[in-house]
């Protein structure tokens, strides 16, 4: 997903979110990616006769009639789009007793995973909101001597990538030369193990363009050994942000390894967003023409196309950040999103009163 696309996603989620229903008559369809469009339609004409019982008469019109819209828009289609498809209908008219049916149609940006019919004074918009926040990836990796299971954080959903096994056998009750055999043969084992394991992950990981870091978990020492002795490529070495200590290297030990990984992964955030406002004061002490903020300044400098980086704080009003952000994405400049949870993020709002941008070239 690109800014624009995310831009747009952000901007129709924050539409959706201000509509409010007076009863349980906002209906939200979502379509996984891939499902059959037509058992959806005949899922929502089952519905209507189920919306014939509600005993409110204005309520039930509204319900009934933003099923039929729903429902004619999906005739539409011959089968799902590739990412599957969210839709939105129900009675936006403010003035109780009008009726002012409305629908909107998404074609998600991302594969949508998640099937929903829901009939409620709101529209369902959770999916909507994980995949509009979900701008990065982190690999993940549990590991020990005889089996390893790569997978990948996208937002809050881990996937399962791959599963190897290393035919490294178990302990054997073994003496003398035998103990010292068997021992090199498992280290061998192990090793070759390793490597073929680096080299899964150069295949998944290297060309990425969304991976922000990776997260290894295993017993003690073997993840240890693995980061020294697996051969991992640099570029996918430098990306490991979290070691931790998990006991399992299945699905679970994905889990564990992500919930003990909360805090590095956090704090890689916070980085990101603290170096980006020190570059942005710094500039603006020792290259004041470089750097800018307020609103009507870095308007001008939108205008002129001059920001290379612009700085928003995430406790600007939205609709004014909503605007800001299409300007900078309509002249290619990067934006980032200042939270407060830094010295740094409370400083640049105090000042900045929540705009600021480091510029590309001089615009007085």
């Amino acid at each position: 997903m690109d800014e624009k696309e995310k831009l747009e996603l952000e901007e129709i989620i924050t539409e959706l979110e201000d509509k409010r229903g007076r009863h349980t008559q906002f209906v939200t369809v979502m379509i996984p990616a891939g499902f059959n469009i037509s058992q959806v339609v005949r899922q929502l004409e089952a519905e209507k006769s189920t919306a014939a019982n509600i005993k409110s008469k204005t309520t039930r019109k509204n319900v009934i009639d933003a099923l039929d819209m729903i429902i004619r828009n999906l005739k539409d289609y011959k089968q799902t789009p590739p990412n599957g498809l969210a839709v939105f209908a129900g009675n936006v008219a403010e003035d109780e007793g009008s009726s002012d049916v409305q629908i909107w149609q998404i074609d998600p940006p991302k594969p949508l995973n998640t099937r929903m019919y829901r009939c409620d004074q709101i529209f369902i918009l959770d999916p909507l909101k994980e995949m509009a926040q979900t701008d990065e990836v982190y690999g993940l990796l549990v590991i020990d001597r005889k089996d390893a299971t790569i997978g990948l954080l996208e937002g809050r959903e881990i996937k399962v990538l791959t599963k190897l096994s290393s035919g490294v056998p178990g302990k054997i009750r073994a003496g003398g030369q035998s103990a010292q055999r068997f021992h090199r043969i498992t280290e061998g084992l192990a090793k070759e193990f390793f490597r073929r394991v680096a080299e899964e992950m150069k295949k998944l990981f290297f060309e990425m363009p969304r991976l922000k870091g990776i997260l290894v978990g295993g017993p003690i020492p073997t993840k240890e050994e693995f980061l020294e002795e697996g051969q991992l490529a640099t570029k996918l070495k430098e990306k490991v942000i979290s070691v931790k200590d998990i006991g399992y290297v299945d699905e679970h030990g994905l889990e564990l390894l992500v919930e003990d990984s909360q805090n590095d992964i956090q704090e890689q955030e916070l980085i990101k967003e603290k170096n980006a406002v020190e570059k942005f004061f710094e500039t603006l002490g020792k290259h004041r023409s470089h750097a800018t903020y307020g609103e009507e300044k870095t308007n001008l400098a939108m205008k002129r196309g001059a920001v290379d980086t612009l700085l928003l704080s995430k406790f600007l009003d939205k609709e004014k950040q909503a605007e800001f952000e299409k300007k900078a994405e309509n002249i290619g400049s990067h934006i980032i999103i200042v939270s407060l949870e830094t010295k740094e993020g409370e400083q640049f709002l105090n000042i900045t009163k929540g705009i600021g941008a480091i510029l590309r070239f001089p615009i007085e």
